[in-house]
């Protein structure tokens, strides 16, 4: 089987890393320690002109739950006609009602707005209260993908759902596991859950070269988010990654 990889990504460094590394497109976003926002509209240019590889990039104009209001809604629109108009290659979205359902009507209207770009309905599926319904929900919206842990914190532990949405999907959307995969589970998952393409961010630490250094000050106000150091996406754990895939 072919296998596709997409790497989670929030810098343009770690975008190229991705792609030195092989990788078949990245997922472009901000705030990940909040599961991803949209990146500012510099970083979507600058990763357009520093990749050959597809461009996917995050619509979320805030961290939290998926219940939008019209103003956020609104936000959303824009930055899909900015993507758009970048050359990106795909979008990423997920919108909920406030009882747990898909927002079918409010997705639709994003992906015929994205039109002809591919959208992913992200992680926000793994917050609905019913997945067989909610992936038929996707699907009727005209979704290109599903990016799902199985409704857990990883996909190692989803996995019996994730398999469940492969077969009920069929041929009518590709369903992406993402969520805790790397080089020591990525095998096993591929086996479980029969998917073809996968996500994840194959990060590694990367010290600051601040040699001065501000003790007891924190930027954000959270002494335990590291601030002289930060997760870049690393080409060989990532090759790693492929080789794997392709022996399968």
């Amino acid at each position: 089987m072919n296998f596709k990889l997409e790497i989670c990504v929030d810098s343009v460094e770690s975008a190229v890393n991705a792609q030195i590394a092989g990788a078949d497109r990245v997922e472009l976003c901000d705030n990940l320690m909040e599961g991803g926002t949209t990146p500012s509209f510099g970083t979507i240019v600058s990763a357009r002109d520093n990749l050959t590889i597809g461009l996917h990039v995050i619509i979320r104009p805030r961290g939290g739950d998926f219940l939008y209001t019209s103003a956020e809604y609104d936000i959303m629109k824009r930055d899909i006609e900015k993507c758009g108009e970048c050359g990106v290659d795909g979008v990423v979205i997920g919108i909920l009602k406030s009882e747990g359902a898909i927002d079918a009507e409010r997705t639709a209207k994003l992906i015929g707005l994205a039109h002809p770009m591919s959208i992913t309905f992200h992680r926000a599926y793994d917050m609905c209260s019913d997945p067989i319904r909610g992936l038929e929900d996707i699907i009727s919206a005209g979704a290109s993908r599903l990016l799902t842990s199985g409704q857990k914190d990883i996909v190692p532990d989803g996995a019996e759902l994730i398999s469940k949405l492969v077969r009920q999907s069929g041929n009518r959307i590709i369903i992406m596991p993402g969520s805790g995969l790397d080089e020591s589970n990525i095998a096993s998952m591929v086996k479980v859950t029969g998917a073809s393409e996968f996500h994840l961010t194959g990060r590694k630490i990367v010290n600051s070269k601040m040699i001065f250094r501000r003790e007891g000050i924190a930027m954000g106000g959270v002494p335990d988010i590291p601030e002289f150091s930060r997760k870049v996406a690393d080409s060989q754990r990532i090759k790693k990654i492929i080789n794997i895939l392709k022996m399968i």
